[in-house]
């Protein structure tokens, strides 16, 4: 019999990993062989599970047998755990991935799951395989198993925070984009971590469709022991949720959600008000502003095409000249030349006759091209 396969995704650190890792200690406490797989660079999905030990990644062990011209095995990557009191073990696997910022995460993951498809990780004698992944992307390697069908279901989990429940709007959308074209993975529900009872997450959940499937308060001792790699559920209060939910697994009790997940202007609402109103555009004028050499008003740059990475040395002359000219003469020549007024627009704006701007004019361009060439 195939394994059960079910995605957890969620918001890097809201909680994720710890309800994947309750989940597997409570299938297995349940007389259940699970095999949690870690979905993350990161590879720390399963270190609570395995009691504080970083698990050898199938991304480092794959380039150390492909550089060997040797073929990577399950022992090399496939690691169990006998816990006291368990009447099965625990098997973990960490995917891995490239170190922080020297490759495509996503790729890791698609590369990871094409070796471990070759070894036949879905004809193991496994009971659930819980695959723990990071929701807070759009790379397509971190959406495999609901673009391959390789998880037969999928569960969120959130918080009340607006950033987390996004994140699972955002998983919720893919998955139901998948469905359209083929894929098979059912939408569980949505499991609400830390909740601090303001019922955002059951707010979004309610609007988009979606069940909820398990609320976990907020416990400091839940934390404390998740921290040292304990497992919370042996806390009756963090338990007996946990149990009930297994058991609905268990027996097909969760009727799969047809969610689609909200568009943004729906979702945001959610929040609050949205004004309607269009931002205002930015223009390249406004943009390219640069201060006036007395330092009282900003003046825009002769051009902005002209703008480039590398300092113009002529148009550094040109400005050098400028910041040598006299008042009134200095304002009129950067309103007529840089801003493109007329003299007469000039002239209402300094409260000059036209014929007064003109003479200005005609006086800083002389002083002009005596600057220049002085310079």
């Amino acid at each position: 019999m195939a394994p059960r396969t079910i995605a957890i995704y969620g918001k890097g650190g809201i909680g994720k990993s710890f309800t994947t890792t309750n989940l597997s200690a409570t299938f297995a406490m349940m007389n259940k062989r699970v095999l949690q797989l870690g979905c993350d660079p990161k590879h720390d999905s399963t270190t609570s599970l395995f009691g504080g030990i970083s698990l050898p990644t199938v991304t480092e062990v794959f380039a150390e047998k492909n550089a060997k011209n040797e073929q990577v095995q399950i022992s090399d990557i496939v690691f169990r755990r006998d816990i006291p009191g368990f009447p099965q073990p625990i098997y973990g696997i960490e995917l891995g991935g490239p170190q922080v910022g020297r490759g495509c995460g996503g790729r890791g993951i698609i590369s990871g799951f094409d070796v471990l498809e070759k070894l036949g990780i879905f004809e193991w004698d496994i009971d659930i395989i819980l695959m723990d992944f990071l929701g807070d992307v759009v790379c397509g390697g971190f959406a495999t198993p609901l673009a391959r069908s390789l998880s037969e279901e999928v569960i969120l989990v959130t918080s009340n925070d607006r950033q987390s429940i996004f994140t699972s709007n955002n998983i919720c959308q893919a998955n139901n984009y998948f469905r359209t074209i083929g894929g098979r993975s059912r939408l569980l529900g949505l499991i609400v971590n830390r909740d601090d009872g303001s019922g955002m997450a059951e707010s979004y959940a309610k609007a988009a469709g979606i069940n909820v499937l398990m609320k976990v308060p907020y416990n400091l001792e839940a934390r404390d022991m998740d921290d040292s790699f304990d497992f919370a559920v042996k806390l009756p209060e963090v338990g007996e949720p946990f149990r009930k939910l297994a058991a609905d697994i268990l027996a097909d009790a969760i009727t799969p959600c047809e969610a689609s997940g909200l568009d943004f202007r729906d979702f945001v609402r959610l929040f609050g008000d949205v004004s309607e109103e269009r931002p205002a555009a930015a223009t390249a004028k406004e943009l390219f502003r640069r201060p006036s050499v007395d330092g009282d008003a900003a003046q825009p740059a002769p051009d902005a095409k002209t703008n480039n990475s590398a300092p113009d040395p002529e148009r550094q002359r040109l400005l050098a000249c400028i910041e040598k000219l006299p008042e009134p003469e200095r304002e009129i020549y950067t309103l007529l030349e840089f801003e493109g007024k007329s003299p007469a627009e000039i002239a209402g704006l300094n409260s000059l006759s036209e014929e007064e701007v003109k003479a200005a004019i005609a006086t800083a361009r002389k002083a002009m091209r005596k600057l220049f060439f002085e310079l």
